[in-house]
């Protein structure tokens, strides 16, 4: 609804010009409309791209829901309820279908491919070396981050970084940081089990 209400309050009007004396104000008046829908494009891509994240988190709390290891302390009967409840959720999440494309050069594919590389590794270190992982995924935010507060960065994974496209920069920044509030998240539910 939200979205509905703010494309329509956006609505891009194209007026004829009226008496136009020469060919220049003509160009100014269409350069003017065009302005105008250029501005509609991009707020519609930032709410697209909004609405993109918004499935992703979606995704992920289900993933995140559905690896729990209190999954286990439940029933069959009751954990197989809460999976086949979660399933739904996500199929039925999965029919919404956003896309915002971004045009990238050549060379900002290869930068892409390399990052998603990196960022994959990382997911698959989870598991066999969280420690290391998490420090890995900290110099990789650093390396995203114009603050030096931040710490060293990876320098391999800012050359990559920075060869992508800027909406592409800044999706690979909320990724990383997605990714460490969720290692932060295990490591402390890790601490606070209760031991056997």
């Amino acid at each position: 609804m939200e979205v509905e209400e703010a494309a329509s309050s956006n609505d891009v009007h194209i007026e004829e010009p009226k008496d136009v004396e020469n060919d220049l104000s003509l160009k100014d008046h269409l350069l003017g409309q065009l302005d105008q829908v250029e501005a509609h494009v991009e707020e519609l891509r930032k709410m697209a791209s909004q609405l993109e994240n918004e499935k992703d988190q979606i995704l992920t709390t289900i993933h995140t829901l559905k690896n729990m290891d209190s999954l286990n302390d439940i029933g069959d009967n009751d954990k197989d309820d809460i999976l086949r409840y979660l399933d739904r959720i996500s199929l039925r999440c999965t029919t919404i279908d956003v896309c915002v494309h971004t045009l990238r050069s050549d060379d900002q594919v290869e930068s892409l491919h390399q990052v998603n590389c990196l960022i994959d590794n990382l997911i698959i270190g989870m598991r066999e070396t969280p420690e290391q992982t998490q420090t890995k995924c900290l110099s990789y935010v650093a390396a995203c981050s114009s603050s030096s507060t931040v710490g060293n960065g990876d320098k391999t994974f800012e050359h990559a970084v920075l060869g992508c496209a800027l909406d592409d920069q800044k999706r690979i920044r909320q990724r990383l940081n997605g990714l460490l509030d969720y290692m932060t998240k295990e490591k402390w539910k890790k601490a606070i089990q209760p031991m056997d």
